[in-house]
C-alpha cells in the first residue's frame, strides 16, 4: 500500500537560506540580518534586534537560540513549540531604551501567525536586560 505526502506541514519551518528575506520584516536578506544572531557570529546590540531574532527563531523553531538568549532567571528548562503554529509576520509598534546606552529596554509588538488555519496575532510588550553584556529577553505582557 503506497502512502501519498501530506499536504500539511510538519513542524516548524526551516530556517530561511542566507539570501532569503528575513521573517522578522527588515529589507537585509536572512544571513546578513537575523541569521547571523543564530549562527553566533553576532549578538544583538539592541533590544529591538532581539526581539526580531527571536520572532525568527519562532518562526524556523530554533528552540536553542530562543533559550540562549532568554534571561537566566526567567528562562524555562525547555520549550514546546507548537508545531501547527506558522509565524506570518512581525510589526514592531514601540521601543523604550534598548540602545547601546541602556542596560534596559521594552519592545511592544504585534506578531501574526495560522494556527490549524485560523489566523491571529499576538500582541506583547516585552521587557530586555543586558545580561553579561548581551541583551536577553526578561519577559513579556500581552498588550490588549
Amino acid at each position: 500500500m503506497s502512502r501519498r505526502p501530506s499536504r500539511f506541514k510538519r513542524g516548524p519551518a526551516p530556517a530561511p537560506a542566507a539570501e532569503s528575506p528575513c521573517p522578522c520584516g527588515l529589507p537585509a536578506p536572512y544571513g546578513e540580518c537575523c541569521g547571523r544572531f543564530h549562527s553566533g557570529e553576532a549578538s544583538a546590540s539592541t533590544a529591538e534586534q532581539l526581539m526580531r531574532s527571536r520572532y525568527c527563531a519562532f518562526a524556523a523553531g530554533d528552540e536553542a537560540y530562543l533559550l540562549r538568549t532568554w534571561h537566566t532567571a526567567t528562562r524555562p528548562e525547555r520549550l514546546e513549540l507548537d508545531p501547527a503554529m506558522h509565524w506570518t509576520g512581525l510589526e514592531i509598534q514601540e521601543t523604550t531604551g534598548g540602545s547601546a546606552f541602556h542596560s534596559t529596554g521594552t519592545v511592544t509588538f504585534r506578531a501574526r501567525y495560522r494556527h490549524h488555519g485560523k489566523r491571529g496575532a499576538l500582541h506583547e510588550r516585552s521587557t530586555f536586560e543586558r545580561q553579561n553584556g548581551l541583551w536577553v529577553y526578561v519577559d513579556g505582557m500581552f498588550v490588549e
